[in-house]
């Protein structure tokens, strides 16, 4: 009865409620006597009054809002996966995302549909919301500027960055005094339109080039440091001078405006001598937690609200008033990390996209409709490139730097990305740009972004007689046994030293081992990325000190990291890669619980029919994606681990199906000579017995070291045998032809090394 008791108690509870709604409905009836009911009558079919409410639905404001959001988000990840795929910044996918979807492509081939999509009234809930995402990414940015680097190493940066400011700045005045009359809108002062060209040409886009930065893993050089102090100094006083032109462009003059820059220097004084000392001691109390709660979320978001909301009062844009209010966050780097978390996701992500597509609504590439416009548009880059590359790399020399670090400073300084976007967009709604020069400076902010990839190439190809400090090391290491283990985490990092260890612990000088980490560059922040790498590599060096074996460690931030793998495998003239095989692989899988229900005993005579084809049960691949990638593009064998907490290579296991697999009994010579392995060999297929070759390459490591390699001829391995070794080697061949006859008990099997034979 026990069992019944709760499906009686629910029926009896929903019947009687509902009787007593339907009683209450039916009296109700009658409190309608004397009361004026409208009855709203069909006038078609129930199919017609149901289109006729669908129609009314998909074109409410809230509706189309989201479907608006949805289509923005999918277009801009694809365009901005594919310009990741071509080795350029995201960014210029989602800059070009917001042009397809505007006038320009949409609008000009599908006008119904771009008319459905984005209607005229529905564009300010979009510049709405495309606003309160910028005023998030503005806050990021603010919060990735470490100003205790401009304090300590502004010297040559300095100079360089307000270089590579004057100089466009100036050429962007020029320019503005010959193009002036054509393209002003009417009622335009010459002083505003020049200045906002002016500033257009000088601006440099922090996020993008720190990313760029990441990836060319030029963080720790002497150059990324000059570059991206630069980059940090040149945001400061390109948004100043910004916040001062937008203060002249609504005053109308300077001496207008003079009150303005007035409350704009006070407001800035308060916040880095009144609100940045509250901060800071707010952060100081959440020091080491952890998390931050509720509430000091609530503060730091009041104070960028509050902040925002001051400075579009006074009239220098809420968004100067975003980004200072990140630039006075505490400078605690994992505080703000936490932070950022928060507030990245939701402002990259869902938000920001949404600007683009505005930028691109407006940016109507159509009204460059002959060869004089397009002129003008091509006069406007090369200003812009002069100016910016050009005056960065000559300043950098000036500097007494060399020319291939001057011109990669010039080429990366180049760089304009979003932060164009905003200020082409903040002098079109002051109405100081027209529509035709704004479609030109958008082209001018995408092609200086894009071409800052192939101009750093570039660079590289035509000063390729200087050695890198790779290639330096390649050099220094020729001769060497050279073993690279990549790694995901600390833990696997360790384990696959320790593997390292095992295969060159007696080889003194004659050995190199590598441990690389590739970090998705998304994932990663300019101001965090040394304390990122210290901490990743922190177990790694503890247990490279307790196996004393000298370790060479290499970070790398990438958007591609299967194929920067693969480049710096091939490039290295390594002798050996080892990865981690992740455990999803063959625990929590269908294929793995398929497998839990196999025989515990390896029976070789089965697995020898596998080898040969007879009795394939799966064909699916026992690697994941990435990992039959790495096997296919390397040309270096590759050790894939399987780990089942590895200590240490003492007895090891070699199950041989085939002559093909007999490369592995050089691997286990090594762990011989090197660990004082002892060796089974498994001879599954029978095939070495036949062969005398083989037999007596056995016999030479037996006498070098004698009682260290036994050959064994039995049919099956029992359980027991299995779990009292170390680790196993096989074949990627054998390891394939293991899954796909469920011949394998996984959980059984020691830790195992898959080894390819490229």
């Amino acid at each position: 009865m026990k069992k019944y008791r709760n499906i009686i108690f629910y029926t009896v509870t929903i019947a009687f409620f509902s009787c007593l709604v339907y009683w209450f409905l039916i009296e109700g009836k009658t409190l309608e006597a004397g009361e004026n009911i409208v009855i709203k009558e069909s006038k078609g079919t129930m199919w017609e009054n149901f289109v006729e409410s669908f129609l009314t639905n998909l074109h409410h404001p809230l509706a189309l809002l989201l479907v608006q959001i949805v289509t923005i988000i999918l277009v801009a990840r694809l365009f901005g996966w594919i310009c990741m795929k071509l080795k350029q910044p995201s960014v210029i996918g989602e800059m070009i995302a917001g042009i397809v979807l505007g006038p320009s492509l949409l609008g000009l081939y599908f006008p119904e549909f771009s008319a459905f999509l984005f209607p005229k009234e529905s564009l300010p809930n979009l510049q709405f919301l495309s606003q309160i995402g910028l005023i998030l990414f503005m806050y990021i940015v603010g919060m990735e500027l470490d100003l205790s680097v401009l304090r300590k190493k502004a010297h040559d940066a300095v100079v360089i960055s307000h270089a590579s400011i004057i100089i466009p700045f100036a050429l962007g005045i020029g320019l503005s005094y010959f193009i002036y009359k054509e393209f002003a809108p009417d009622g335009v002062q010459f002083s505003s339109f020049a200045l906002f060209i002016a500033i257009a040409m000088s601006i440099t886009a922090f996020p993008v080039l720190a990313r760029i930065v990441q990836e060319r893993n030029l963080q720790k050089t002497k150059l990324g440091t000059i570059v991206i102090t630069c980059a940090a100094a040149d945001d400061i006083t390109a948004w100043c001078i910004l916040a001062a032109v937008i203060a002249i462009v609504k005053a109308g003059s300077f001496a207008s405006s003079i009150y303005v820059i007035l409350m704009a220097i006070a407001y800035v004084f308060l916040m880095i001598k009144i609100v940045r000392p509250f901060l800071k001691r707010i952060g100081e109390l959440q020091a080491g937690k952890g998390i931050i709660n509720k509430s000091i979320v609530a503060i730091f978001f009041l104070t960028l609200i509050i902040s925002s909301y001051a400075t579009e009062v006074i009239g220098i844009h809420a968004l100067f008033g975003a980004f200072m209010a990140g630039a006075i966050m505490p400078e605690n780097v994992k505080f703000r990390n936490l932070f950022i978390e928060k507030v990245e996701d939701v402002a990259l992500v869902l938000l920001l996209p949404l600007f683009f597509v505005f930028t691109g609504l407006r940016t109507q590439i159509g009204l460059l409709n002959d060869g004089h416009l397009w002129m003008i548009a091509g006069l406007i880059i090369a200003t812009a490139v002069t100016g910016k590359f050009i005056g960065s790399a000559l300043t950098a020399k000036f500097l007494r730097i060399n020319w291939k670090d001057s011109l990669t400073i010039g080429a990366l300084m180049n760089t304009r990305g979003l932060m164009e976007l905003i200020v082409l967009n903040i002098g079109y709604d002051l109405g100081v740009l027209s529509p035709e020069i704004f479609a030109m400076m958008v082209i001018m902010a995408l092609f200086t972004t894009f071409m800052t990839g192939p101009s750093l190439d570039l660079i590289n190809f035509l000063f390729k007689g200087r050695k890198s400090m790779i290639d330096e090391e390649a050099d220094e290491n020729t001769g060497k046994y050279k073993v690279l283990l990549s790694f995901d985490t600390p833990e696997s990092g360790s384990t696959l030293l320790k593997l390292a260890d095992n295969f060159t612990h007696k080889m003194n000088g004659n050995k190199s081992v590598t441990a690389m980490n590739i970090a998705s560059v998304d994932e990663l922040h300019a101001f965090d990325i040394e304390d990122h790498e210290k901490d990743l590599f922190e177990n790694i060096i503890d247990t490279s000190q307790e196996l004393k074996l000298e370790i060479t460690t290499l970070f790398k931030a990438s958007t591609d990291i299967e194929n920067d793998l693969v480049n710096i495998t091939n490039k290295g003239n390594y002798d050996l890669l080892l990865i981690m095989l992740g455990k999803s692989i063959y625990e929590g899988t269908l294929l793995g619980k398929l497998l839990g229900f196999t025989t515990k005993i390896i029976n070789p005579e089965k697995l020898l029919n596998t080898v040969k084809g007879r009795s394939y049960i799966f064909n699916a691949s026992p690697f994941d994606d990435f990992t039959l990638s790495i096997l296919d593009k390397t040309n270096i064998p590759v050790g894939i681990m399987v780990d089942k907490n590895f200590e240490s290579a003492d007895k090891i296991f070699i199950p041989i199906f085939d002559l093909s697999d007999f490369y592995l009994v050089e691997y286990a010579k090594r762990l011989i000579n090197n660990n004082d392995s002892q060796v089974i060999i498994l001879d599954a297929a029978g095939q070495i017995r036949k062969n005398t070759e083989i037999r007596e390459l056995i016999r030479n490591i037996e006498h070098i070291a004698p009682n260290h390699i036994t050959l064994y001829n039995a049919k099956t391995i029992e359980k027991d045998f299995l779990e009292s070794q170390d680790l196993m080697l096989i074949s990627s061949k054998s390891w394939k032809s293991l899954i796909d006859t469920k011949s394998l008990w996984l959980s059984d099997i020691p830790s195992t090394l898959i080894v390819s034979n490229p």
